[in-house]
């Protein structure tokens, strides 16, 4: 089965708006195993969204449309489908009474226009909009052309509104489920993130060989969020065993592959992976930062909220004129916080110099062992270059206390290797 997109706005022909839902979807039907072969964007006209339509139809078995529900004049998508259909539109009396209730509880008057957002093409069946006035529409099509195709011979065709919120939130709910109830060998769909930090989007898939490819069962997807990437792995299965059991020897070709890059799984973050290593080596951290403006010390305060009580004393943040950034500079520096905090461990971030033609900034962290000190070279804007050196130092301290030492293909590629000095 092979799937269409079709987003439909003036704001997105124009250039006014960026098309931020077609890759939203895009991203969703490939967890679900279900290749995407075209995007297409159209403007609110009545004759462009027919000919566009009729093509979608013709050449996918999957069409997802967004935008085009609302109650102006300009919004067509409902006449598009009842013309391409040949079915009328018809009125809704429960879709009409929810849309009311909804400008009632608002204390507003409904505008006679938004009755059109009850009227749905008689053949096609109603997607429930929880958080709008614009419900969707779930119809099958003819390949060519007309109402009552059917998954084998046919082109399934959903329309949902173009507010992104509204549109995940029913994709959740009524989209997504429906599509994996196309296939009832395969009716449940399970997912598994695994979390790594340390290396660059490429450089994790070319650890990765033949994983992350199209059609691959079970589906690996990888993205990446302020330096954090994240492995989502997708199978479909008779039941949630099934699923789990089908997953697993990805996984675990994933942890091998990896290695220390992996820090946790699901909602777990850097920063919860570095407290969970000092609360289990009974340790107590604290944080001096010249650098980062106090990331360091949000990150972890963030992390110490979600668990590992105790385990993060508090941090200084000093003035960028302050020491040197150096590595060697900040053994000083790192020894004096761990002393004023009481700490057995403390972190240390100095600020930016220049390195070769580019900048970077020392990382110290100290414990009863020593100091042990990281050059992390610094990339990306300037916003992402602090939350990458922010991180690099709380993968110090995660590696450090509970993985192998870090070197500069398990620890950072813009990373040198550590020194220590005793």
């Amino acid at each position: 089965m092979r799937a269409e997109v079709i987003a439909i706005g003036d704001e997105l022909t124009t250039g006014q708006r960026l098309d931020t839902n077609s890759q939203w979807i895009s991203r969703e039907l490939g967890v679900l195993g279900i290749p995407v072969a075209f995007h297409t964007t159209i403007c609110d006209g009545l004759e462009d969204g027919v000919s566009a339509l009729g093509i979608a139809v013709a050449r996918a078995e999957l069409v997802v449309i967004t935008g085009g529900l609302g109650p102006t004049a300009d919004d067509l998508t409902r006449d598009v489908l009842a013309l391409v259909s040949g079915q009328p539109l018809e009125l809704d009396a429960a879709s009409l009474a929810a849309v009311e209730t909804r400008f009632a509880r608002r204390g507003m008057p409904m505008a006679e226009s938004n009755r059109r957002q009850a009227l749905f093409p008689r053949s096609s069946r109603i997607i429930p909009n929880p958080e709008g006035t614009a419900p969707g529409i779930d119809i099958n099509l003819a390949r060519d052309g007309g109402a009552g195709g059917s998954a084998a011979g046919g082109c399934r065709v959903f329309a949902l509104p173009g507010v992104p919120a509204e549109m995940r939130l029913m994709w959740r709910l009524s989209v997504a489920p429906a599509l994996v109830a196309m296939d009832p060998e395969q009716a449940t769909i399970a997912f598994r993130r695994i979390k790594c930090f340390g290396a660059g989007e490429s450089a994790v898939e070319a650890m990765l060989p033949d994983l992350i490819r199209r059609g691959r069962d079970p589906l690996v997807g990888i993205t990446v969020h302020e330096a954090t990437i994240t492995l989502r792995i997708a199978a479909r299965g008779r039941d949630e065993a099934d699923c789990r059991a089908r997953m697993a020897p990805t996984e675990a070709i994933i942890r091998e592959a990896l290695g220390d890059l992996v820090f946790g799984t699901e909602d777990d973050e850097l920063e919860d992976a570095m407290l969970a290593a000092v609360q289990a080596a009974n340790g107590r951290l604290a944080t001096v930062e010249i650098g980062t403006h106090g990331l360091v010390a949000a990150l972890a305060a963030q992390g110490q909220r979600r668990g590992s009580p105790g385990a993060f004393l508090g941090g200084t943040v000093l003035p960028s004129s302050g020491p040197s950034g150096q590595p060697q500079q900040l053994a000083e520096l790192v020894q004096s916080c761990r002393n004023a905090w009481g700490a057995t461990h403390a972190l240390a971030v100095g600020q930016a110099y220049p390195q070769e033609g580019r900048e970077a900034v020392g990382i110290a962290l100290a414990g009863p062992q020593g100091v042990v000190t990281v050059e992390h070279v610094l990339g990306g804007g300037p916003e992402l270059r602090l939350v990458r050196a922010a991180k690099t130092a709380l993968n110090l301290v995660r590696l450090q206390l509970a993985c192998t030492p870090p070197s500069p293909t398990t620890f950072s590629p813009v990373a040198a290797p550590p020194s220590a000095t005793r």
